[in-house]
């Protein structure tokens, strides 16, 4: 057994929706109630987060790849769309590297196909470190705020509290071992490039975790590509009636192909 935990909603083809870094599968529940009309929505906890069980002390994106597409075996989840958000893109691309063509559709929100350059994996080593030596609290209280763009932090002052809240459900160990699996993930631009099903990316130009830069440099990749302006990096909170009709609108097109 897979032991991922997950909640579903909905009949129809699948879409997963996969959460990011310090997040939970119930952070999509907006999301899965909305599109869960046309859709059956699966949204799981990975591994160390919410009620998933890391199993070990480290995990890479390509292991995480394989305890997912088993769960999806379990749970007869056949020819999905995937969309991911941040460390979730980084997830869904690891899978369409595993799974190719039994993968419908792919969507990135607020994330990349490239790999960390060496600023980004001094960063990472950085907050291991951090979280090593102050653990979960200190670090996700210090370290959500920031995900939205400063303009509106005042504004959804209580979505970043639930944010914060669903973040301390992180575990220490799941904390660290993603934490070094961004750090050391390949880059899958080609892998992304080469698939021939429909691919979207959302970005935002105040995005401080995925620069709007790299998102631009990957922008002829992808079928469907859209910036939010002026939006930081949670843009399924900061523009969640504008990005819930774009990631609808992808999904109800995506489905109808053959």
């Amino acid at each position: 057994m897979s032991k991922i935990h997950f909640f579903t909603e909905g009949t129809g083809p699948a879409v997963i929706l996969i959460h990011g870094y310090c997040e939970i599968g119930m952070m999509w529940s907006d999301f899965a109630k909305a599109l869960s009309e046309d859709f059956q929505i699966f949204c799981p906890d990975l591994p160390g987060f919410g009620k998933s069980i890391l199993p070990h002390g480290e995990i890479s994106l390509e292991e995480t790849a394989v305890v997912l597409e088993e769960w999806m075996e379990e749970n007869a989840i056949e020819n999905p769309i995937i969309i991911g958000h941040s460390l979730g893109g980084y997830v869904a691309l690891a899978l369409l590297e595993l799974m190719g063509n039994k993968i419908k559709g792919i969507g990135l929100f607020h994330s990349t196909a490239f790999a960390d350059d060496a600023e980004k994996k001094e960063m990472r080593n950085r907050a291991i470190q951090f979280l090593k030596k102050n653990g979960v609290e200190k670090f996700v209280t210090s370290f959500v705020p920031p995900l939205f763009s400063e303009a509106h932090r005042e504004e959804f002052a209580d979505a970043i509290d639930l944010a914060i809240e669903q973040a301390r459900q992180s575990t220490l160990g799941g904390l660290i071992a993603f934490m070094a699996a961004m750090r050391d993930r390949k880059d899958r631009f080609e892998v992304l490039k080469n698939f021939q099903g429909p691919k979207l990316m959302i970005a935002g130009t105040e995005d401080g975790a995925v620069k709007i830069e790299a998102s631009r440099q990957q922008k002829t990749a992808f079928t469907d590509y859209v910036e939010l302006e002026g939006t930081g990096h949670m843009g399924m909170i900061e523009e969640k009636e504008r990005t819930l009709e774009i990631v609808r609108g992808f999904c109800e097109k995506t489905s109808l192909k053959s």
